[in-house]
């Protein structure tokens, strides 16, 4: 015992002696330098608030073995400081518990500070309260902006040095940012802009952190930032500076989705493609940007309209599932990378021209030279010979010779496995098979029968000044007193209203007529219109708006309007044809922020509420609360709700907010225009689209850590109408795996926890098609693959073996491949 004490005491002091010694991060035109060590520098972005605190460890240690050096984050401002200098890093939102999840991992890290972000964030990370400050500009040179930001920013620099979490204190931050994008969006704020870029960059410098700042998409950033460079390709990218390396810090894996948009794909062939070519190109730091995306958990979901998942097809899904082939394509590019670091930040580079697509690449040094070949033709394949060797280079794909002799890896060649991801109905050996439901409705008689408001004023307000984003939900309410002989008596009446692209929800005199609200990408104000019926005396009109998030982006994006706008008509058309306009915008309006089931926290089980009827459950019933009791799915896969069925509203798991749900919601039936997604040419986000006419969003991550091992509470608010007898919870794991690889490789089959159970599809040749729908083609050998891999991997968790033909027999056909199918067993753990 004595001996077992003294050693941990001798491990504890070499961990303290390790973390104390300060990282020297500095760098010089081709690299980043960590004490004296030219490096390249491969991240990830993974933001903290978009999992949870215990999913953590898994997505870093699964950033890790995918071959990443460094996690990269934002911080989010509106998350940490929702009320000004009232401060919550509590839970998910533990920035320094992250930061050092990183660090004993043994990873480096990137702190975005910003802090504006934007990332689709709701308001950019802006907190709405900064907004409603007299007197203040957003991103420009304005005494009260920056003082607020300067606050912030410093706060979370000092949070982070009492950690000693800089690589300068001996910690593992070795980049940080100010400001985000902010060159994209200058030149609208004029001189203002500019001297507001150079005080960012003053102020962060004056920190004094010890380690680079940078500052995206700023070119000729302000000496001492470093520029960098945002988009789906870099590879021209140079800085303007030539003692800056060469820095990717968004390479954008996927895209975000909206309610309406269809499924985005970007492929993992391109991907590489686009990294591989960066590095051709002599880049040092590449970030992928989503590594991990996650979900907008609560209200944080910005845009507005984007939804509550922010999976970015990334190469680890929503729930923290590898995302193959994506995930092993890029793990292998990775290791090819690293094999040859020295060379790329080292060695002269040269550069040949083969033929008219193909381009080698040589980086050389005394002893050592490593080399790219690159097709960007995009629809040709080519075979050029090169040193004496002949390569097979497809089109749009890129070769990487770590010795300029052997293959090591192309981008367009993928022999990582395929999981086709399934969700299953995994239940509890006693959870019936149908969820019971109680309900209750939303109480909003106060609002749109009595007009009873928290505030009157004699205008209408924006939505963002008047709930300061307390609550997705505004009522705006006013009345209208006619006489017997008034003219609105007489002839057809409708309601005309401005709204400025979120939901809205209108009644007069305590009757709903109706709702609209924007498609995704309208900034501008719709128009409701709806017949009404008036009555002699008084008569209420109550409005409710509804937010969807807040727009993060663009110049001066902070003024764009939410809610009801000016003017609130009244419209006549009389017998004559003649049309008659009341304006109401100047009447006394009354306000209430928030509905009275979110106030009264319905759905938090530890709150007291008032009864919930559990007889004569009503469907498509607008503005009802649903609520029921599950027990967790079996083994330890991650959990989803299926909600198809419902309209649009919220959900809670255990008062855990899932976020916002629109399952109604129907992508547009027009975007997908073509079946077959090609990887080579240039991606962009309308390229590879799927699931169009199916709902933008059905399943809603329930983290694991939501769940009690007992019983569980889902509470839905439904705004729209729907039927939830429908909802289910499940799993998501791997359903089937697949292998679509080259000759000459040794690739490998997994279920990941279970064994193989049925070779659903193989063929050695010229195979087509994709994941699930493979077919033979017209070349194929006369060997039963099947039967072969049956014998091998039937029964088995994981089989490997080399595509050759000596095992898969002749295919008279140029550039074979195998294509394997295998069904994972439905057995659950």
């Amino acid at each position: 015992m004595k001996i077992f004490n003294f050693l941990f005491s001798v491990f504890i002091f070499s961990s303290v002696i390790f973390h104390a010694n300060a990282h020297n991060v500095t760098h010089d035109s081709r690299s980043i330098i960590i004490d004296g060590n030219h490096r390249i520098i491969l991240s990830g972005s993974i933001h903290y608030p978009r999992s949870t605190a215990q999913m953590w460890p898994d997505l870093i240690r699964k950033a890790k073995e995918g071959g990443l050096d460094a996690v990269k984050t934002y911080v989010f401002w509106n998350a940490h400081e929702p009320v000004r200098r009232q401060y919550d890093f509590s839970g998910n939102l533990d920035l320094v518990r992250f930061l050092k999840t990183i660090r004993d991992e043994g990873l480096y890290a990137i702190l975005r500070i910003g802090p504006y972000a934007c990332a689709e964030w709701n308001y950019g990370g802006f907190p709405m309260w900064l907004h409603n400050m007299p007197g203040v500009s957003f991103r420009t040179k304005n005494d009260v902006f920056m003082n607020e930001m300067k606050n912030f920013t410093s706060l979370i620099v000092d949070m982070v040095k009492r950690e000693r979490l800089f690589a300068s204190q001996g910690g593992h931050i070795i980049l940080a940012q100010i400001e985000n994008e902010y060159g994209n969006v200058m030149k609208p704020y004029g001189e203002d802009g500019k001297s507001y870029i150079n005080w960012c960059a003053q102020m962060a410098d004056s920190l004094d952190i010890g380690v680079p700042w940078i500052m995206c998409q700023q070119a000729g950033a302000p000496k001492p930032m470093l520029e960098t460079c945002n988009g789906w390709y870099c590879d021209q990218y140079k800085p303007k500076d030539p003692n800056t390396p060469k820095m990717w810090t968004e390479n954008w894996t996927g895209w975000f989705k909206s309610w309406g948009s269809a499924d985005p794909l970007r492929t993992a062939e391109d991907l590489a493609y686009s990294v591989a070519r960066f590095f051709q190109k002599g880049g040092t730091l590449q970030n992928y940007y989503m590594y991990h995306g996650g979900t907008n958990f609560g209200r944080t979901s910005g845009g507005p309209y984007m939804t509550t998942t922010y999976d970015y097809n990334a190469p680890l899904d929503e729930y923290g599932n590898l995302n193959q082939p994506k995930w092993g394509h890029l793990k292998q590019l990775h290791d090819v990378l690293h094999s040859i670091e020295y060379t790329l930040t080292h060695g002269d580079v040269e550069t040949q021209k083969i033929d008219n697509s193909v381009t080698a690449t040589i980086y050389q040094t005394n002893d050592k030279s490593s080399c790219f070949l690159s097709n960007t033709n995009t629809t040709t394949d080519a075979t050029v010979n090169f040193g004496g060797i002949n390569y097979f280079i497809p089109a749009w794909s890129i070769s990487i010779l770590p010795d300029c002799r052997e293959e090591a890896y192309n981008t367009a060649k993928v022999y990582a496995q395929t999981w086709m991801m399934v969700k299953k109905s995994n239940k509890a050996e006693d959870e019936p098979s149908c969820l019971k439901w109680a309900w209750r409705p939303e109480l909003i008689e106060s609002a749109s029968v009595q007009g009873k408001g928290d505030v009157s004023v004699n205008k209408i307000v924006d939505q963002k000044d008047m709930a300061n984003d307390a609550s997705d939900y505004l009522w705006y309410m006013t009345s209208v007193e006619l006489t017997k002989d008034d003219l609105m008596l007489n002839g057809t009446v409708t309601l005309r209203v401005a709204d400025t692209g979120h939901v809205l929800h209108a009644f007069v005199n305590g009757k709903y007529i109706g709702s609209q609200w924007a498609k995704y990408g309208n900034h501008v104000a719709y128009v409701f219109e709806k017949s009404i019926k008036l009555l002699p005396g008084k008569n209420l009109i109550s409005l409710l708006s509804v937010t969807v998030g807040f727009k993060n982006y663009e110049a001066m994006f902070d003024l764009v309007g939410a809610g009801i706008a000016s003017p609130v008509e009244l419209v006549l058309k009389n017998a004559g044809n003649e049309t008659i306009v009341k304006d109401l915008s100047s009447n006394k309006w009354a306000y209430k922020t928030g509905l009275d089931g979110i106030s009264n926290k319905y759905f938090d089980p530890s709150k007291s509420s008032p009864k919930w009827v559990s007889d004569q459950v009503p469907i498509n019933r607008n503005f009802t609360w649903y609520k029921t009791t599950f027990k967790a799915p079996l083994g330890n896969k991650p959990v989803v709700v299926d909600l198809l069925g419902l309209g649009k509203g919220m959900a809670w798991v255990n008062g855990h907010s899932l976020g916002r749900y629109w399952p109604s919601y129907i992508a547009d039936k027009q975007l997908c225009k073509t079946k077959a997604c090609d990887y080579r040419g240039r991606y962009s986000d309308k390229k590879c689209l799927s699931k169009c006419g199916e709902p933008t969003q059905r399943w809603y991550h329930v983290p694991r850590s939501f769940l009690n091992d007992g019983e569980n509470t889902l509470v839905l608010f439904e705004e729209f109408g729907g039927n939830p007898s429908s909802v289910q919870f499940q799993t998501v794991e791997v359903g089937s795996v697949c292998v679509n690889a080259y000759q000459g490789k040794v690739v490998q089959l997994s279920c990941h926890d279970r064994p193989i159970s049925k070779i659903e599809f193989a063929s050695f040749g010229h195979p087509q098609g994709v994941c699930g729908s493979f077919e033979k083609g017209e070349c194929e050998s006369d060997v039963d693959a099947i039967s072969i891999l049956e014998k091998e991997c039937v029964g088995k968790e994981l089989c490997s073996f080399k595509i050759s033909e000596d095992k898969f027999g002749k295919a008279y056909c140029d550039a074979r491949r195998l294509a394997v199918e295998a069904v994972c067993d439905d057995f659950t753990f």
